[in-house]
């Protein structure tokens, strides 16, 4: 499959051709052609085509895509099948590669307040696009898509309602950029992605940062608009909102001059006069005073976010960096990374001087024996919207299927050695009520659950014992017990907070409590009839319960001995209003691929 990718903007345009089978690596994509038109002026603009530099006489970007088809022509360069396009802000409507439909280039249009300086752009290209090759299909990749799998606590601003009901929120950006990322880092690293704890730090004229714990983006640097959080060439990143009264009543700026400044006027342009980093650099080696505390100061903001999002994720596996300035600055990397070897994270000074990207490499350059995996990759946003439309072109959802849902109250699996702690030396549970997996079951007896808050009397154990104690409770239990649970998958126990556990004969504080993320138990046979894999993503419609609502992103388990059934907590049942037995529909979601990401070669 041919696809053509459009990345438009004020004044420039990207684009490249590549050649995809949706399923195979990303680094094993065929990149066919890549094309650029830059810093459009009256007289014209600066032209790259596969890497060969000139000049145009386009002097914006609906003359610049017009141009595309004879440039493609020319390199021989043709048979494409679809036309995708990077679009900025999707707000929390677009969660995935999307036809460009006149319905939907209408609700794209409407976010133009949330992104001034990107969606219309965005928008125009498309535009162009259309009128150039009217018979193909585009599509739409959204930078803010990746993000929409943050939790509440990291997308909520602390503000009187009314705003936030008006869609004040945070949404991150480069999302594109850090899902690739994720999933090269590991392939670079043959390691499944939902074992990893990832920060990737996307650093050019536009810089974020963002925590991708096991496979999903748990918070970002970005918020409602691309200003927030880091350090950027003309932007300042984080700046306390009262700034905006501050300086109409000193300076007598209205919202929109303060607004145009903090998008086109500030970060390195606002510290030094140039938004460029290389001329940063050079100028700080020269002794430029001002250029040399605009590195600290870049440094520094990045430094803050890769710990704090370590410690949101309760530990760090691997950072990687990306974007123009983290590809090609070894001493920004530098900077970034000394002082936080506290985390297990220190460079190799040799490793991270000659960091060789060529075809998608992702070198590793951290020191060796560092606990903290350091890793460099080319960002490929290109790529990664080529995959995403192939995929959504390749494989259109199939019909809903039928599945029982089942809701898993509080409960706890116990190993040897607290079955004997809480009940005495040699005691062994005694089997109760056989549950609908195969094998399991809930035993005669129970057992207490005590936080610091609160406690629960009476909670059950289920059967058979595991390697390892695992504490299950929904969000409102984490509140009553006054311990914040995180959601993970059974058995990912590293790192989950402790609690007490009480039996008739002693207590003991064990980690291993968590809310269990809701997933479906899969027999293989249903699985080959629904279309999906152990270890991929669906979503669940429950249609025909008290209060509609679509689960997203519910992992698959096929086990050869499993009765097929989702699992949701009490909450969750309550958010749907479910009373009694209840069926979703299964539609699996062929836009996330599923996250074992091991490396072929």
């Amino acid at each position: 499959m041919r696809i053509l990718v459009f990345n438009a903007g004020s004044s420039s345009l990207k684009f490249g051709v590549f050649d995809l089978d949706p399923g195979a690596p990303l680094n094993r994509t065929r990149h066919v052609f890549k094309g650029s038109f830059d810093r459009f002026t009256p007289g014209g603009c600066d032209t790259s085509f596969n890497g060969t530099r000139g000049r145009a006489p386009h002097a914006d970007l609906g003359v610049a895509i017009a141009a595309v088809p004879q440039v493609l022509t020319d390199h021989g360069v043709e048979g494409l099948d679809a036309i995708g396009h990077r679009i900025a802000h999707g707000g929390a409507r677009f969660t995935e590669a999307t036809e460009l439909t006149p319905e939907v280039m209408e609700q794209i249009a409407a976010l133009t307040p949330l992104a001034p300086l990107h969606n219309p752009a965005n928008v125009e290209g498309v535009t162009r696009a259309r009128a150039c090759w009217p018979d193909l299909p585009q599509w739409g990749v959204f930078d803010t898509a990746f993000h929409l799998s943050q939790p509440a606590r990291a997308t909520t601003y602390a503000v009187p309602k009314a705003w936030r009901d008006a869609g004040l929120r945070r949404f991150g950006f480069h999302g594109t950029s850090h899902k690739y990322v994720a999933r090269r880092a590991a392939e670079a690293l043959d390691t499944d992605l939902r074992e990893l704890r990832l920060i990737s730090l996307h650093l050019g004229n536009g810089a974020s940062a963002c925590a991708i714990n096991r496979g999903q983006s748990i918070d970002s640097s970005m918020g409602l608009t691309p200003l927030e959080g880091l350090v950027m060439g003309t932007r300042p990143g984080d700046l306390d909102p009262g700034a905006f009264g501050y300086l109409h009543r000193e300076l007598g700026l209205e919202i929109d001059a303060i607004e145009a400044a903090l998008n086109g006027e500030s970060g390195l342009k606002g510290l030094t006069g140039s938004s460029d980093m290389r001329d940063v650099e050079a100028r700080a080696a020269e002794g430029d005073a001002e250029a040399q505390a605009a590195i600290n100061i870049y440094a520094y903001r990045a430094r803050k976010y890769i710990g704090a999002y370590a410690a949101a994720m309760g530990g760090l596996d691997a950072l990687v960096f990306t974007g123009g300035i983290g590809e090609n600055s070894p001493s920004m990397r530098r900077r970034i990374c000394d002082g936080l070897e506290f985390l297990g994270l220190k460079l190799d000074h040799d490793r991270n001087m000659v960091a060789d990207l060529e075809g998608y490499a992702a070198p590793q350059i951290q020191a060796y024996g560092a606990r903290v995996q350091v890793l460099v990759t080319e960002t490929a946003e290109q790529l990664m919207i080529a995959q995403e439309v192939g995929a959504a072109r390749k494989s259109p959802k199939p019909a809903p299927q039928p599945i029982p849902v089942a809701v898993s109250a509080r409960h706890v699996h116990l190993d040897a050695a607290a079955v004997e702690a809480l009940f005495g030396p040699g005691y062994e549970l005694t089997p109760g009520k056989p549950l609908r997996q195969p094998g399991n079951w809930a035993a005669a007896e129970r057992v207490t659950v005590e936080g610091p808050k609160g406690r629960f009397d009476r909670v059950a154990i289920l059967g058979p014992l595991r390697n390892r104690t695992q504490v299950e409770v929904s969000r409102t239990d984490s509140f009553a017990l006054g311990i914040d649970a995180p959601v993970r998958q059974s058995g990912d126990l590293d790192g989950t907070p402790h609690v007490r556990l009480v039996g008739p004969a002693g207590s003991i504080d064990t980690d291993g409590l968590i809310i269990a993320a809701r997933h479906i138990h899969m027999h293989p046979d249903d699985a080959a009839r629904m279309g999906v894999e152990d270890g991929d993503t669906v979503d669940v419609n429950l249609s025909h319960a008290a209060r509609a609502l679509t689960f997203a992103q519910v992992l698959v388990r096929v086990q050869p001995q499993a009765f097929t059934e989702m699992h949701i907590d009490t909450d969750e049942a309550n958010a749907a209003g479910i009373t009694g037995h209840t069926e979703g529909e299964v539609v699996p979601d062929m836009h996330v691929t599923t996250l074992t990401a091991k490396s072929t070669g």
